[in-house]
């Protein structure tokens, strides 16, 4: 409990993202009653719908979020209420649980999922990583903490704090990123794993992506909308 399980990306143009995720991971897809479940193999590794009109409205961009495994979703709603989050909304219903949307106080979004049955984030295949991207990381901490029970260790020559469980295993980083590097928006962003990031950069771009930021071992990526982001990084 109290680590990644999944990844799902909301876009304007369901068909659209279908074949460019399809085209670059070689995903394969089913829909689930409008929600399209990609499918690494046998493994069910991350969900694509469509953003709600409410949210084309305000003109939400493209974004995949980051779900967090719990055991009671709407405990872990009231606790992110009692400690500052920005924005929660608890949800019914998906994959046999519930689902509660929250912000922290610094506006960076993610979900919390207590079904049980989504935990995909093995280091092999899909999504292999989630970490937060912060101006100040200190505003921020004490929310976890009391939220998952992280403990963090601060890596002064990375500006990364590396977050723990109870069973000290390294679930996540909160890394201290300056806005005139990440824009003025704080967020969590997904890295999928691949078997060649040369190769996997190549197709991104060949199907309408581009390259935001490379570290050599991974790269920040955008896909075909020009706004959802995430890293490729090349695992085992």
């Amino acid at each position: 409990m109290n680590n990644f399980v999944w990844a799902d990306l909301s876009t304007y143009d369901t068909l659209s993202s279908i074949a460019f995720y399809k085209n670059v991971f070689g995903w394969q897809f089913y829909d689930s009653g409008g929600y399209h479940v990609a499918m690494n193999g046998t493994e069910e590794v991350a969900g694509i719908y469509e953003t709600p009109d409410f949210f084309k409205k305000i003109k939400m961009p493209h974004f995949w979020m980051s779900y967090i495994g719990v055991e009671d979703a709407q405990r872990t709603a009231e606790i992110a209420s009692q400690f500052d989050a920005a924005k929660v909304e608890l949800m019914d219903d998906f994959y046999g649980g519930r689902i509660a949307l929250i912000r922290d106080p610094l506006g960076a979004g993610f979900a919390v999922y207590d079904g049980g049955q989504l935990h995909v984030r093995d280091g092999s295949t899909g999504l292999c990583w989630n970490e937060l991207h912060v101006s100040d990381a200190t505003k921020v901490l004490s929310f976890y903490q009391q939220l998952f029970g992280w403990n963090f260790t601060f890596n002064k020559t990375a500006a990364t704090y590396q977050c723990f469980d109870s069973n000290n295993n390294h679930v996540t980083d909160i890394v201290e990123v300056p806005n005139q590097v990440k824009g003025k928006q704080e967020y969590w962003v997904c890295t999928f794993a691949v078997e060649d990031v040369v190769q996997a950069t190549s197709r991104i771009e060949r199907n309408g992506g581009g390259v935001l930021n490379d570290e050599g071992y991974r790269i920040m990526l955008y896909d075909n909308s020009g706004e959802a982001f995430f890293y490729v990084m090349k695992t085992g």
